[in-house]
């Protein structure tokens, strides 16, 4: 009989408490329910409010400013010289990719285009400032250049002699930076 009534009593919290679920689910539109690990309550999750604070990636907009915003102004503005252009493509590359560098076989696994509009547009400011300001392709490599540091993203590789260029060309920034004043 006392096996009889556990297992009874056991069931029934086990009923109430899918009862209590359903129904708090019924009351809570728009929030997901979901039962915490450490101590087994109930937790409201509200999918829709993380959903809206993302932001929407929109292909068309991507597609403007790579292909207008990036591409268009860098071959209208480079030389024409294919190795200084690929240098300074390598390291745009590298921050659209977010950090992600061509490995031996000079496949990178990732593509630019994709990146996030909010790269992109970073992307397009710091061409334009290039544009309006200096047009000089070693100024935009070393914004570039300085904008992957300060993310902690890697540089191109492209042989034996990078990791000595990519040393002296970190010495370079940090003795370009303003010093504050105090």
């Amino acid at each position: 009989m006392k096996k009889e009534t556990k297992k009874t009593e056991k069931e029934e919290k086990a009923y109430r408490e899918k009862l209590e679920i359903l129904e708090k689910a019924k009351e809570s539109k728009g929030k997901q329910l979901a039962i915490g690990f450490e101590d087994g309550e109930l937790v409201e999750l509200d999918e829709l409010k993380k959903l809206l604070s993302k932001q929407v990636e929109d292909p068309q907009e991507k597609h403007t400013l790579y292909y207008n915003g990036i591409r268009k102004v860098l071959m209208k503005y480079l030389p024409i010289d294919k190795n200084i252009r690929r240098i300074i493509y390598d390291e745009k590359d590298i921050f659209l990719n977010r950090g992600k560098a061509k490995d031996k076989r000079g496949i990178r696994g990732s593509d630019g285009r994709m990146t996030y509009n909010e790269d992109m547009t970073r992307m397009v400011e710091l061409v334009a400032e290039w544009v309006m300001t200096s047009q000089d392709p070693v100024d935009l490599y070393k914004a570039i250049y300085e904008l992957n540091e300060s993310l902690g993203f890697g540089h191109q590789s492209y042989d034996d002699t990078s990791p000595g260029f990519h040393r002296e060309m970190q010495k370079i920034i940090k003795s370009t930076k303003p010093k504050n004043n105090p």
